[in-house]
């Protein structure tokens, strides 16, 4: 393809995706052209039966993905139960274009798309850092990383919304070069590009982690073991600090206590297993560290304000909601 020659995106967003996904995977590209002051892009957006309603309640509208479909980078756009709305003949539409692309990408749950259709087998992927431990459980032929985002030759996946932007930074600093990237990105007033390799935190510190990376040095210890949680001996050795300091610290940095914050932070993993997942809720209960069910029940009335089966309820009703 010669320079002369638009670079030609087509982003396919299926029901359930974030809006921010979806405008990281698109938006980029609209603002190199306009940086540039010349149409180095086009794009066209795809939907299944003419369009999608973004997890916010915002719809996508696109057009049909036809069978002569082709270009450089195909992306899949997915999110919320990625399963259900990556149909027989969405799959079967994507089987016969993917080929025609010289890229393509699983975006957030997109990479479920891209396990379907066969093109993670022997590969490195990632996925959104809530569905990885499922994402490997189901791939077993892939190398499942915990990247903000991964390119393995033509294939590339990466974790949510703001590694898709990284990645879309990535894709105009190899072809239009750095000056490029920068323009774009100051378009944003984003200065905090970060590397594939770089992990996805369950946690965004953001100024804290600068501020006191000692706390930042006990969360990541925390957030590495929901399921068996550490003493916090333990955590403090991990930071470097005695118990008493490392206390000290987390009043002044976040307001709570190194207890009191591991129980958060295990309380809110649990409550996205039981809202956006079909898992037993006894399993649930140990994959977030609690030693019976009735110590989970507790637990989680005290934080949700209702029973994990009603939470489970609530958010299914919300879904069925157009």
């Amino acid at each position: 393809m010669s320079d002369a020659t638009p670079f030609a995106v087509t982003v396919v967003v299926l029901p359930g995706s974030s809006l921010m996904t979806v405008a990281s995977a698109i938006d980029p590209w609209r603002a190199l052209n306009r940086v540039s002051g010349a149409e180095r892009v086009v794009w066209r957006v795809v939907t299944p039966e003419g369009g999608a309603v973004t997890t916010c309640g915002l719809p996508v509208a696109g057009e049909a993905l036809g069978p002569d479909a082709g270009g450089d980078l195909l992306a899949v756009v997915a999110g919320f139960d990625v399963l259900e709305h990556a149909t027989k003949p969405v799959l079967g539409a994507l089987r016969r274009v993917a080929p025609r692309f010289g890229m393509v990408a699983g975006i957030e749950s997109g990479a479920w798309v891209l396990g379907a259709l066969g093109l993670l087998e022997g590969k490195r992927a990632t996925a959104h850092w809530e569905d990885l431990e499922d994402f490997a459980a189901f791939h077993p032929g892939t190398d499942v990383v915990a990247d903000r985002w991964v390119v393995d030759g033509r294939v590339m996946t990466a974790g949510g919304a703001s590694p898709a932007f990284d990645l879309m930074l990535a894709l105009i600093r190899e072809r239009w070069g750095e000056t490029a990237a920068l323009d774009v990105a100051s378009v944003f007033v984003y200065e905090e590009t970060r590397s594939g390799a770089d992990p996805q935190p369950l946690v965004s510190m953001g100024r804290v982690a600068a501020r006191e990376p000692r706390v930042a040095a006990a969360v990541r210890a925390m957030e590495g073991a929901l399921e068996r949680p550490l003493p916090t001996e333990v955590l403090a050795r991990r930071a470097g600090v005695s118990v008493r300091r490392l206390e000290t610290l987390f009043r002044e940095a976040l307001g709570t206590t190194p207890g009191a914050y591991y129980a958060g932070l295990r309380l809110l993993a649990a409550r996205r297993l039981v809202t956006d997942t079909a898992l037993p809720l006894s399993e649930v209960a140990l994959r977030t560290g609690f030693g019976s069910a009735s110590a989970f029940s507790r637990a989680f009335r005290r934080h949700a304000g209702m029973t994990a089966q009603e939470a489970r309820a609530l958010a299914r009703a919300r879904r069925r909601v157009p």
